[in-house]
């Protein structure tokens, strides 16, 4: 019945198949985020690198153990004496010795806290850290197969679940198992029958906990993956609120956010409910120790096996046996949340980075731009290439046109250039020299990129277009914004250039942000340019203000350009035509036109188009 209920809301987990990243960038080979045990110990890892302040609150947890123990036996020893008409004036001596026991136990209590508090929010601050580094290191196609909103979930409420777990449950870990060894060596002491007797119930204990857990376990992971998908969801719809209206599938849109609510509901529902029977099973089976105690207890003391102080000792540490568990019991749910958590934090770390360079790659100081395919092919799966032996050389200042229908392989193409990606076969070379022999960061720093969605940062106008080389003073902002055709525009504005522009530019106009990014791409001053249908969507005026800018950008430079509106590649060095991922004519405008092949046909096609 269990699997039946939980079954309709499983997905399968994200792969793992690389190594782990290790707290301040060093990497080893470590578990995978698997289990229990390989996920706490993933966790102690990370704790380890504090074993100063680890070791100051052990202290104080071993001194807060030892008093708590320290107090209830002061207590027995005490009845005993009065008892036996011992007491006397050391009953003053004896509230003064319980009243700094419990003032000690407080103060190395809220010592440990404290400085757990402070250990927890170092360990996820560098948890967090790390993943997001970690995150900067992975390849592209990692963040193609996944939503951002789910991405975005691993690293603020996966993370925050660990947080929470560490604050309020570590301490309580390491002080249930320094309590119950103590508590258990001093109850085997003072009577071996009562301490059995105490002990009847944790087999109990434990088999009823091994059950609920085997159920609960599951369904935290099931609700932390239905968190991120949900998440994935909202940060989709969000971004695409003027799709959803325009096409008026609110309606839609709100039933596929209904069924995944209704998957973290189940799934919480079950969790929760389920988890929630350990405190009940706690609380009854320490009431059934205590009454064993108690009865038995009493017995034994009229037959005059044991005292009545030993008696109050052991009901007392009956019920510190039990505390711990209790605790535990009641952060079990943060304790299985958190361990969920974690593993989703894992599984992101033990992502492949993007392959790393050659150990005799280099850095080119300065880049002519030539660059040469050479028979290259590539396919996003094994035994399915999308380009097939393409072959074709740019010369330095170049410029280079890419046209072709959807799904030719010219995007493909540049993402090679890149080095997004490496070719399946054949080689690519930049200056005469392999691709995969020259750093990746290094070529890329070496590019710039003008695409159809220019991407900006929530910031100044400034700092966005200083993006392209951060080095850069303001005077060289302003002269690349000239170069651009985008100074007019920015003056006009309130604060200029030192207007704040909200996340990925909203506020300012799709020509505006072009101008912007071709302002960016002039700062960076690169060798090699890729225009990705960067006029596309424009009206005429601000399209030639972007050609000019484009014309002076490209002036020196090899620049590829995809395009699809064929008159604005007239006057490109070569036109390169793709279809089907094969390259079928390369040559320049009229050559093509004379031809009389596919791009003839395409370009007359569009002409004809317009005319109607």
């Amino acid at each position: 019945m269990f699997k039946a209920l939980i079954e309709p809301f499983r997905q399968p987990p994200l792969p793992i198949d690389s190594e782990t990243l290790q707290s301040g960038g060093a990497r080893k080979p470590k578990a995978r985020a698997k289990n229990w045990s390989g996920t706490l110990g993933r966790i102690w890892t990370y704790l380890a690198l504090r074993k100063v302040k680890l070791s100051m609150v052990l202290l104080m947890v071993l001194a807060s153990s030892a008093l708590a123990l320290l107090g209830p036996y002061m207590v027995g020893v005490a009845v005993d004496r009065f008892i036996d008409g011992e007491a006397g004036s050391s009953w003053i001596r004896f509230l003064i010795g319980l009243t700094a026991v419990y003032v000690l136990f407080s103060l190395t209590s809220w010592l440990q806290n404290i400085w757990m508090i402070e250990i927890a929010q170092e360990t996820v601050f560098r948890m967090r850290y790390d993943l997001f580094s970690h995150l900067h290191k992975l390849p592209i196609p990692f963040f193609g197969k996944r939503q951002q909103g789910e991405i975005m979930s691993r690293v603020t409420n996966d993370i925050e679940n660990v947080s929470g777990t560490l604050n309020s449950s570590a301490i309580q870990i390491f002080s249930s198992v320094l309590t119950l060894l103590g508590t258990f060596g001093v109850m085997l002491w003072l009577s071996p029958l009562l301490t059995l007797l105490t002990f009847i119930v944790v087999p109990l204990m434990a088999i009823g906990m091994r059950w609920i857990t085997r159920r609960t376990g599951p369904l935290f992971k099931e609700r932390q993956r239905n968190l991120g998908e949900l998440n994935g969801y909202i940060e989709e719809t969000l971004s695409g609120q003027r799709i959803i209206k325009a096409f008026s599938q609110e309606e839609r849109v709100i039933r596929g956010f209904e069924e995944r609510n209704t998957r973290i509901r189940i799934s919480g529902f079950w969790a929760q409910t389920i988890s929630g029977f350990i405190p009940k099973l706690m609380n009854g089976l320490n009431n059934l120790s205590f009454a064993i105690v108690a009865g038995i207890g009493g017995i034994l003391a009229i037959q005059g096996s044991v005292t009545v102080g030993v008696i109050i000792i052991f009901v007392e540490y009956a019920r510190q046996f039990t505390r711990p568990l209790n605790d535990l019991a009641n952060q079990w749910n943060t304790l299985l949340s958190a361990i969920a958590g974690a593993e989703r934090v894992f599984e992101v770390l033990d992502e492949d980075e993007e392959a790393k360079d050659e150990g005799a790659a280099i850095s080119l100081d300065k880049v002519e731009g030539a660059v040469r395919f050479d028979k290259v092919s590539f396919g996003y799966d094994e035994g399915r290439d999308i380009l097939h032996e393409i072959s074709f050389e740019a010369q330095p200042g170049e410029m280079i046109a890419l046209v072709g229908p959807t799904g030719a392989g010219k995007t493909t193409l540049i993402q090679l250039l890149s080095r997004f990606y490496d070719p399946t076969s054949g080689t690519l070379t930049v200056d005469g020299r392999d691709m995969t022999t020259i750093r990746r960061e290094n070529l890329r720093s070496h590019m710039a990129f003008v695409l159809q969605d220019s991407f900006l940062f929530q910031g100044t106008i400034r700092e966005n277009i200083r993006f392209g080389r951060l080095d850069a003073t303001d005077e060289e902002v302003e002269i690349a914004s000239r170069l651009a055709n985008a100074h007019s525009f920015i003056v006009r504005m309130k604060d200029g250039y030192d207007k704040v522009l909200q996340a990925d530019g909203s506020g300012i106009s799709q020509g505006q942000k072009q101008l912007l990014a071709i302002a960016r791409a002039i700062l960076a001053d690169p060798s090699i340019l890729v225009l990705d249908e960067a006029t596309s969507s424009i009206d005429t005026v601000t399209e030639i203000k972007i050609q000019e800018g484009l014309q002076r950008l490209m002036q020196g430079r090899t620049s590829f350009v995809i395009a699809h509106r064929l008159n604005t590649i007239r006057q490109a060095d070569r036109i390169l035509v793709l279809k089907d991922g094969r390259l079928l004519e390369q040559g320049s405008h009229d050559t093509l036109l004379e031809q009389g092949g596919f791009y003839s046909e395409l370009y007359y096609s569009q002409l004809r188009k317009k005319a109607q």
